[in-house]
């Protein structure tokens, strides 16, 4: 959270702010060439860039703002993030003379942050880069494999959740905690109510609805896992409808499909668990 009394429309002054916290020292060794870039590709825009930007440092949210402040959102993730950066290091910088074990956690938890930040430190913003070799800001041209992949220093986006509607929610949520091993959080307090399921990397969200529409594909939710075997047996000994078997090994070799398995849920979905050698 962001805490320092910055100024309203100046976003040089907050610059000049986080330069001279860099210079007293405690630092990432790539966080004057971050703060370089984000200076650089803010004084190449339009000065209503800098003014949103100034907006959310004073806790505007992104989604408050137009669409043409929303198609450089990177650099305003970038940006608020050395903010909070900066302002921990600060923090960390003064020691009480006497700390309780609170405080003394909460510094800890702080420090152990820091690594999070700094992780985009570096990365490409907006197709640009800082070049180390000529202290320069330079067009960020990306090898193939990265293109090919999609990857990146920097994940804006972190997770995805199925959005199942429900006649009965919490019977449902029942049946996927019990059989399918999920763990469940009823989030009310949100724009769309729901209950959360996760169980690893799967998010599901069961949404009330007085009825289910009926599927318009084969499935209504493919959950790729590495090994199908330990699944398929752990599913079906905690009663889950299994439809299709999970073949064996050695027969899906031959098969023109992945191997997989499908099951039911306790309102009639279709699930299929299919073998995936990556990692999803």
């Amino acid at each position: 959270m962001l805490g320092k009394n910055y100024p309203l429309h100046d976003i040089n002054k907050v610059f000049d702010m986080f330069e001279e916290t860099i210079g007293k020292g405690g630092v990432s060794d790539k966080t004057g060439a971050e703060l370089t870039l984000i200076n650089k590709l803010f004084a190449a825009m339009p000065p209503e860039a800098s003014e949103y930007a100034m907006m959310m440092l004073h806790g505007t949210p992104g989604s408050e703002l137009p669409q043409k402040a929303q198609d450089v959102m990177p650099l305003y993730v970038r940006f608020l993030n050395l903010a909070e950066y900066l302002e921990k290091v600060d923090a960390l910088r003064e020691v009480p003379s006497s700390l309780s074990t609170e405080q003394i956690m909460e510094r800890h938890n702080m420090m152990d942050s820091l690594e999070e930040h700094e992780k985009a430190f570096g990365a490409p913003l907006l197709g640009y880069k800082f070049n180390e070799e000529t202290n320069h800001v330079d067009e960020h041209k990306p090898d193939e494999a990265s293109e090919q992949d999609g990857s990146s220093n920097l994940h804006l986006m972190n997770a995805s959740a199925a959005v199942f509607p429900c006649v009965d929610p919490v019977k449902t949520a029942l049946f996927y905690e019990n059989n399918l091993g999920f763990k469940a959080a009823h989030l009310n307090d949100e724009k769309m109510p729901h209950i959360r399921l996760v169980r690893d990397n799967v998010v599901i969200a069961l949404v009330e609805s007085p009825v289910r529409l009926a599927p318009i594909a084969m499935y209504e939710l493919i959950i790729y896992v590495s090994e199908p075997l330990l699944l398929f047996h752990e599913l079906k000994a905690g009663g889950v409808k299994i439809l299709e078997e999970l073949p064996e090994a050695q027969a899906s070799q031959k098969a023109s499909s992945n191997r997989q398995f499908v099951i039911e849920d306790c309102d009639g979905r279709k699930i299929c668990i299919s073998q995936s050698s990556e990692i999803v």
